[in-house]
C-alpha cells in the first residue's frame, strides 16, 4: 500500500465546522478552569473569595494532608450531598480539583455539586499540576513549593502566554 493511500490520521475524520467547534471551545471554556488561570485569580485577590469562586479540594484526608492548594476547602466527593451546603454558598462558584489529568474525582465532585445546584468548573491539572508549574502549597506542616516543571509551564515566567 502506497503512502498516497493511506488516509492521514489526524483527517481520517474531517474537522468540525467552525462555528461547531467555537461551541465545542466556548462549552469547554465554561466546565473547565487552568491552573494557571486558577492562580492568577488567587494571586491577585489574596484569598479565596475575592476572586469570586471558592476552590475545592475532593480528596482523602491522608491526600489533603500531603499536599492542597491554598486557602482550598476539604471536601472529598462522597460528602458533598451531606456537607456541602454547610461549607459552600451556593452564590458563589466553586473550582474543583483532585489529583490530577489521571483522576476523575474532580468530575465525580463537579457532578456531585452541580446536582444540588452550585455553579461549579472543574481545575484542569488538579492538584498535580498545581505543583508541577511551581505554585506554593500547603501541607499538615507548612508551606512548599517545587521548581517548576519546564514541560509543563515555562522556568522564570509570569505566565505560560497562552
Amino acid at each position: 500500500m502506497s503512502s498516497s493511500t493511506v488516509a492521514n490520521p489526524v483527517l481520517r475524520v474531517a474537522p468540525a465546522a467552525p462555528s461547531a467547534a467555537a461551541a465545542h471551545f466556548r462549552a469547554s471554556l465554561a466546565f473547565h478552569a487552568d491552573v494557571s488561570d486558577v492562580a492568577a485569580a488567587l494571586a491577585a485577590g489574596g484569598d479565596p473569595g475575592f476572586p469570586g469562586f471558592v476552590v475545592l479540594d475532593s480528596r482523602s484526608t491522608e491526600s489533603w494532608d500531603q499536599g492542597h492548594v491554598p486557602g482550598a476547602v476539604h471536601l472529598p466527593t462522597a460528602l458533598i450531598p451531606v456537607q456541602a451546603e454547610d461549607l459552600l454558598d451556593k452564590s458563589v462558584p466553586v473550582v474543583t480539583y483532585c489529583w490530577g489529568p489521571g483522576c476523575n474525582g474532580a468530575t465525580r465532585a463537579a457532578l456531585a455539586l452541580a446536582e444540588l445546584g452550585y455553579q461549579v468548573k472543574e481545575m484542569l491539572g488538579g492538584f498535580e499540576y498545581w505543583v508541577r508549574e511551581g505554585f506554593a502549597f500547603e501541607t499538615w506542616e507548612g508551606s512548599e513549593r517545587r521548581a517548576v516543571d519546564s514541560l509543563t509551564a515555562p522556568v522564570g515566567a509570569d505566565d505560560c502566554g497562552c
